[in-house]
């Protein structure tokens, strides 16, 4: 036998005693030992001992009226308890568990900038999109004649000022969300000889909608779409 594999032998066998000697002192029982305590519950937490001097630990209930303000939190931050916007909020909330108000308003602002500028462009296909059937087929229509007068429309949409929930309601399993949206946009089109024939080029112009968004809550689909308009002069 080399050498080396002598060295080997030796710290194999080393290594075997010293593991039998640990399994000894480390598996040996005294009786002195204390179950292992959990830092993270109180000690007028555990219940009665269990028949090897454990513990069983009671775990507090949830109030369900608790569970429910919980849910309601971010509505309550969206409009104060008590008043109608946050009645009709916490209404769609029980319908659909997974709406929250500023998430809604975040993704209402993008459709607007999208529905305007998309319909400035005569962009038809990001409109189906984001539209009933009933407002398509009037975007559709207006789009249609002016391309028939040859017209074209440079717009720049500047951004939103104000986007605020005026409403909700439900029906059936529909709801409707109705937000005020005030924007500025500068706009104007011509006519097929370059013509400026409404709007302005260089002003920028405050516009103000009543846009209503609705979804069918028994669907899978969580998108929102645009089913009514209105222009809304102050």
């Amino acid at each position: 036998m080399g050498s080396n594999d002598f060295i080997t032998l030796f710290f194999l066998v080393a290594a075997v005693l010293i593991f039998l000697q640990l399994r000894s002192v480390l598996g040996r029982r005294t009786g002195n030992e204390k179950p292992p305590r959990d830092l993270y519950t109180p000690r007028d937490a555990a219940g009665p001992e269990t028949p090897d001097g454990g513990k069983v630990v009671t775990l507090p209930r949830r109030d369900p009226a608790a569970e429910e303000e919980d849910r309601f939190a971010a509505i309550d931050t969206f409009a104060p308890a008590g008043t109608p916007l946050n009645d009709s909020l916490r209404e769609m909330n029980k319908i659909d568990a997974s709406f929250n108000p500023k998430e809604f308003v975040n993704g209402a602002r993008m459709a607007y900038e999208m529905i305007v500028t998309a319909f400035a462009d005569g962009d038809r296909k990001t409109l189906k999109n984001l539209l009933s059937r009933e407002v398509y087929d009037g975007f559709d229509t207006a789009i249609s004649e002016r391309e028939a007068r040859g017209e074209k429309v440079k717009s720049t949409f500047v951004g939103i000022e104000k986007a605020d929930i005026k409403s909700v309601e439900v029906k059936d399993s529909e709801a409707q969300i109705t937000m005020r949206i005030v924007s500025q946009l500068i706009s104007a089109t011509y006519d097929k000889d370059d013509k400026l024939v409404d709007g302005d080029a260089e002003n920028v112009a405050e516009v103000n909608d009543l846009w209503t968004f609705a979804r069918d809550t028994r669907s899978r689909d969580p998108n929102w779409k645009l089913v009514a308009t209105e222009s809304e002069h102050e």
